[in-house]
């Protein structure tokens, strides 16, 4: 990954289009807490956060997901701070025993699925008794690798380059309150 400055940074803010506001992400996120909690309040589950995009959605839905739950989180990673994705490469595995657990898997996008459907099929591989997904965004497209979709939806978008709210532009931008969509000219 090439090294990119602050100023190039800005540059990409300045240039990107705002498709929701932090208003209209924090309802999204709203809304999937009452999904959630509608499915599996009662059943003790663990919710998995898929680092690092995952890290801002699943700290927001903790907050708002008021029964017993546990916390852990995976990393597995396509992207490596890249704008494509490339080969799986597993970095964590979560430190709780799975086996038995009603798990909900939480990521910032659903892609080409690629990555959250091999988290899906380890998460089964070790006994689950059930395996939700939860995504901030689902991005519209025809190049999906999988036929995974996602339990938990917060937002659909068009098929260009996201960032804030975990989603990263180069490493950078997860914090950006909204989601954006960089210009043509930065991918």
């Amino acid at each position: 990954m090439g090294e990119i400055t602050p100023e190039e940074i800005v540059k990409v803010t300045e240039r990107a289009d705002c498709l929701h506001s932090e208003k209209e992400v924090e309802a999204a996120i709203d809304d999937l807490a009452r999904q959630i909690s509608d499915k599996v309040a009662t059943k003790n589950p663990l919710l998995i956060c898929v680092m690092n995009g995952g890290l801002i959605l699943t700290g927001k839905l903790a907050t708002r997901l008021q029964f017993p739950l546990q916390l852990d989180y995976i990393h597995a990673t396509r992207y490596r701070g890249e704008t494509s994705g490339a080969d799986l490469q597993w970095k964590n595995y979560p430190a709780h025993s799975l086996e038995g657990r009603v798990v909900v898997v939480i990521d910032d996008i659903l892609d080409e699925g690629a990555t959250l459907e091999s988290i899906v099929n380890y998460c089964q591989e070790q006994n689950t008794q059930a395996v939700y997904t939860a995504v901030l965004v689902d991005k519209v497209h025809d190049r999906k690798l999988t036929d995974l979709k996602a339990d938990f939806v917060g937002l659909e978008v068009e098929d260009r380059y996201l960032y804030g709210y975990g989603m990263d532009y180069k490493g950078y931008l997860r914090n950006a309150a909204g989601i954006f969509a960089v210009a043509d000219s930065d991918k």
